[in-house]
């Protein structure tokens, strides 16, 4: 193999020498910015991991199972605002990566997946990994392709990564490598085309919302999504209620949400059906910025699935490929609105008060977390039910950014943390997991561990599926046997999670009442290091 292998190389590439398909690629990656490759590679995969070793500028972290490096991948965009690269094993791999890519899709994050499949004489057998992998990709990529030369893989990767920016919107690339083009003659690094710029506000759209929200007041609700909450975006978005008397609201879940003090504070729309409804109620016209209508989460019998009040117009100012902040601008300066008045919030946690309040609701957690929440973290949110509260005191809390799961699809939490940490190195990170949700992916502690990061876990053990619970009364349904209250427990045998993460590398500790909570808390942030804090509620 090896003699055929240097028969078939190409010269020029890496350093100078002579490259393969795959060797050709890593450069390509590297040479167009792609600096990070998150890894679960099989035997169609092996000429890569040799490039990636032989190869400078792409870092490689391993993870152990394919939901993490996607899930990884989507963390480090929201972050670095660049893509990284994941490597996986045929379409059974990819496949096992696709719950966070669905999530990954949602937040318009920018990935390039690389996949690897049979070479192309062979995938012609019937073998047992053989599969269609382009029609695995389809459901959950922007941009597909399979390499059929080993010449054209560079090329073909320099597409993929152009692939990954729709104007201001990540997007997700899946390019499949079969193995025959990996090992053959590559070429020469390609240049990826540079991304068309987000579309500049269009003036007719700006000045009817301008209109709208100067006639209407508080019956006209400014919405913001993607590109809309961002720092900038927000302060625009204060003055032109402060000048109008205009409603916003920022869409629920949020890829990256600037939040803590000193920052303007735009409340979100609520999850909850019944509370959106209401907060929602009196609006006679809604202006997207960035944001879609809303819409509930699961259709409820006796329920709306529009959550805007019956007869409530729509007008889009801009949509979330463009460029959003620039809208907002353009809106605020049509309206002659002056820069927002922002009232500054005092960090008014007592930890000794905390302390002695003990035992722990959601609500207390909320305060004891904000309060101890280094300056300039990143917090990951997947604590679905146990979270809901944490928003008013995280609202004091040191400046940080709150990165949200973006399409419910359960399992985000730890891999995103772990690309968080690595988009963003030397911030501290925050994840809030529930105790089911992290069982998905529990092997990201693994791979946080073994990068050394400074990730600390808050894993809320609540012992039972506690959002599905709650789902009951929103569907109408009644569990009244054991078979199906069962399936709603996380008990019998009860998990164990400082067990379980200092067998993944990760040292950890319980918390019971404010006091041990406190104590952990400090005791993870101080290490500068990976640790988990198992809550029992």
């Amino acid at each position: 193999m090896a003699a055929a292998t240097a028969a078939t190389r190409h010269a020029g590439g890496i350093d100078g020498a002579t490259v393969n398909g795959a060797e050709s690629l890593v450069a390509t990656l590297a040479a167009n910015g792609v600096e990070l490759c998150l890894a679960n590679p099989g035997t169609s995969e092996m000429h890569f991991v040799a490039a990636l070793d032989r190869g400078a500028g792409v870092r490689c972290v391993l993870a152990l199972f394919e939901g993490v490096a996607t899930g990884a991948a989507d963390g480090y965009y929201r972050m670095a605002r660049k893509p990284a690269a994941t490597l996986l094993h045929l379409g059974p791999g990819l496949g096992n990566g696709i719950a966070n890519l669905h999530n990954a899709g949602k937040a318009h994050s920018g990935i390039v997946n690389i996949v690897g499949d049979h070479a192309m004489a062979h995938a012609r057998f019937e073998s047992p990994l053989r599969s269609d992998v382009e029609a695995i990709a389809a459901p959950v990529s922007h941009w597909v392709r399979t390499s059929r030369s080993s010449l054209e893989v560079a090329g073909d990767g320099a597409q993929a990564i152009a692939a990954t920016r729709d104007g201001a919107l990540g997007c997700i690339a899946t390019l499949i490598l079969p193995a025959d083009t990996a090992w053959g003659p590559g070429g020469e690094p390609a240049t990826a085309p540079l991304p068309a710029a987000p579309a500049a506000p269009q003036a007719e759209a700006v000045r009817a919302a301008a209109r709208a929200v100067t006639e209407l007041g508080g019956r006209a609700v400014l919405l913001l999504g993607a590109g809309g909450v961002g720092e900038g975006a927000r302060e625009a978005a204060a003055a032109i209620a402060q000048k109008t008397g205009c409603r916003v609201l920022a869409e629920f879940y949020n890829a990256r949400l600037p939040a803590g003090r000193g920052r303007v504070r735009i409340d979100r729309l609520p999850y909850v059906v019944d509370a959106a409804v209401e907060k929602l109620a009196g609006a006679e016209c809604l202006v997207l910025a960035g944001a879609a209508e809303p819409i509930a989460f699961f259709a409820y019998p006796g329920k709306p699935s529009e959550l805007k009040p019956t007869g409530c117009r729509t007008l889009l100012l801009a949509a979330a490929h463009d460029d959003v902040p620039a809208a907002l601008d353009a809106l605020r300066d049509e309206l002659g609105a002056a820069p927002a008045r922002i009232t500054a919030r005092e960090h008014s946690f007592d930890i000794e008060a905390l302390s002695n309040a003990g035992a722990l609701t959601p609500d207390l957690i909320g305060h004891v977390l904000a309060a101890l929440l280094p300056e300039n973290a990143i917090v990951v949110d997947e604590a679905v039910s146990t979270g809901r509260a944490f928003s008013p005191p995280f609202a004091t809390a040191a400046p940080h950014d709150w990165l949200a799961v973006m399409g419910g699809a359960i399992g985000f939490g730890l891999p995103a943390a772990l690309g968080a940490a690595l988009g963003a190195p030397g911030r501290p990170v925050l994840a809030l997991e529930g105790d089911g949700s992290a069982m998905y992916t529990p092997q990201a502690l693994w791979s946080i561990a073994r990068e050394g990061l400074p990730v600390v876990t808050v894993i809320f053990a609540n012992r039972a599926y506690r959002i599905l619970q709650g789902e009951l009364k929103g569907v109408g349904a009644a569990v009244g046997g054991p078979k199906a209250e069962a399936m709603l427990r996380l008990d019998r045998p009860a998990l164990d999670w400082v067990c379980l993460a200092r067998g993944l590398g990760v040292p950890g500790g319980r918390a019971q009442t404010a006091a041990e909570l406190v104590r952990e808390m400090q005791r993870g942030f101080a290490s500068g290091a990976p640790y988990l804090v198992e809550v029992g509620l």
